[in-house]
């Protein structure tokens, strides 16, 4: 799968130094794929602060995941079984964390993404 030249010099450009996220899950939350929800007790407690992040890493993660669908089989095989038991948007969602993932990894280690790895 090839982004576009624009939507992968945004992600590299904006991401900035990987190493300064110590986890995955610090990466997508810095780029809003994640929810900001707060628990107690297994009680909903608040949304928090959910523009937190980086906005352009949010728009350039979702133009990739609009992107995939459209042209790799295995991807919109994966979202369209998500979009048939989740609204629409939470599935395209869902393949823009699981692309954020991987691109983490992709910064952080070096290498080539593997569609079948990550959307099997």
């Amino acid at each position: 799968m090839n982004l576009t030249p624009f939507s992968g010099l945004t992600i590299v450009l904006e991401s900035g130094e990987i190493a300064r996220f110590d986890a995955v899950g610090q990466y997508t939350s810095y780029c809003r794929l994640v929810p900001a929800l707060r628990f107690s007790n297994g009680k909903k407690k608040g949304t928090g602060n959910r523009k937190c992040g980086n906005r352009y890493l949010a728009w350039a993660w979702m133009e990739a995941a609009n992107f995939a669908i459209r042209f790799e089989p295995a991807i919109q095989r994966w979202y369209q079984r998500n979009a048939a038991r989740k609204p629409r948007l939470v599935a395209l969602k869902a393949v823009a964390h699981k692309l954020a993932r991987t691109g983490y990894y992709l910064l952080r280690d070096g290498g080539t993404f593997d569609v079948h790895r990550a959307f099997a």
